[in-house]
C-alpha cells in the first residue's frame, strides 16, 4: 500500500485520516496524551523595539512532545488541564486546530522520530537565543539552495533568516500577519497570494500549519514547480511527512526549542535529492 505522505495530492487533513485510521502505525486510540501544558513566552531584545508573544501547545506521547504555536484565541487555558491522560484520538478530533497539530506532531514524532528518519542532525552549540538563531538560520537558508538574485518568500518573518536570504544577494519578500516592518524596514506583506506569485522559491515556518495556511503554500509550490523549504517548531514531525510531497526540505526544530535552553540544541534536516527523500 501507498502510504499518504508518498501521495501527491497529501493534505493535513488526509494526513490525519491516515493517523486515525492506523495506516501509518499504531492506533491513537491505543496511545495515551501523558502530559499536556501550555506556555505563554514573550520576548523583546535589546535596541529593538518589538516585543513578540507567543503561545506554545505541547502534547507527551510516548518519547515524543507534539508542539504548535497559536495565536492567543486559538486555545484557552484549559486545554493542557482537559488534555492529560486522554486518549490520544480524543486528541486528533479535537475541534480547536493547534490542539490537533500538535496531537498528530506527537503521533508522527513517535512512529517517524527524527533521529532515525532525517537526512541528518544539526548540533547549535550553547549559546542565547541570538547567538542561536544566527547560526540556525544561516543553515534554513542553505537548506533552501538561495541564488544571487532569487526572490525568495519568505512566510512567517524570522529576521535573522531576513538577513540569511539578502546575506546571499537574493531578494527577501517577507509575509506575516502581525508584523508590519522587517529590523531592517523592509515593509512585510500580509497577503501571501502576492509573495507566492512572485516568488522563484518559498520559506515557510510552522506556524502556517497552525493557521491553516500550509496546504494553500504547499499546492503552490507544487503547481509552480518551485522549491519549498520548511523550517518548523511547531509541527515538525507533520512537515518531514511532506518532503517529497510538496516540500523540498525541512529543518525540524522538536520541542525543547532553542529560545527555551541555553545549552546544546539538536535539529534535524530533510532534503529531496534527485528526486527522492534523503
Amino acid at each position: 500500500m501507498t502510504h499518504p505522505q508518498m501521495q501527491a495530492q497529501m493534505t493535513i487533513e488526509t494526513l490525519l485520516e491516515a493517523i486515525l485510521d492506523g495506516a501509518l502505525g499504531p492506533n491513537p486510540a491505543n496511545l495515551t496524551v501523558t502530559g499536556a501544558s501550555q506556555i505563554y513566552q514573550t520576548t523583546k531584545f535589546s535596541g529593538t523595539a518589538a516585543r513578540y508573544h507567543n503561545y506554545y501547545m505541547l502534547l507527551r506521547v510516548e518519547d515524543a512532545f507534539g508542539a504548535c504555536s497559536h495565536t492567543k484565541d486559538q486555545v484557552g487555558t484549559e486545554a493542557a488541564a482537559e488534555l492529560s491522560g486522554s486518549p490520544l484520538s480524543d486528541a486528533l478530533r479535537d475541534e480547536r486546530l493547534p490542539v490537533r497539530i500538535a496531537a498528530m506532531d506527537a503521533y508522527l514524532g513517535t512512529v517517524y522520530p527524527h533521529r532515525q528518519f532525517s537526512s541528518g542532525p544539526l548540533t547549535i552549540p550553547p549559546g542565547t537565543p541570538i547567538e542561536k538563531a544566527n547560526l540556525r538560520d544561516p543553515a534554513i537558508a542553505d537548506l533552501a539552495a538561495i541564488t544571487p538574485g532569487q526572490q525568495v518568500a519568505l512566510i512567517g518573518v524570522v529576521n535573522p533568516l531576513v538577513e540569511a536570504i539578502q546575506a546571499r544577494d537574493a531578494f527577501c519578500l517577507p509575509c506575516d500577519l502581525q508584523l508590519e516592518m522587517t529590523n531592517n524596514g523592509q515593509p512585510v506583506e500580509r497577503d501571501m497570494e502576492v509573495v507566492l506569485e512572485r516568488a522563484d522559491s518559498i520559506i515557510c515556518t510552522g506556524m502556517t500549519l497552525s493557521n491553516g495556511s500550509f496546504d494553500r503554500i504547499v499546492t503552490r509550490a507544487r503547481e509552480r514547480a518551485i522549491p519549498l523549504t520548511v523550517y518548523a517548531q511547531t509541527g515538525s514531525a507533520i512537515a518531514a511527512r511532506f518532503v517529497g510531497a510538496g516540500v523540498t526540505a525541512l529543518l525540524a526544530e522538536p520541542f525543547p526549542f532553542t529560545q527555551f535552553s541555553s545549552e546544546t540544541s539538536q535539529l534535524y534536516t530533510y532534503q529531496m535529492q534527485g528526486g527522492e527523500r534523503t
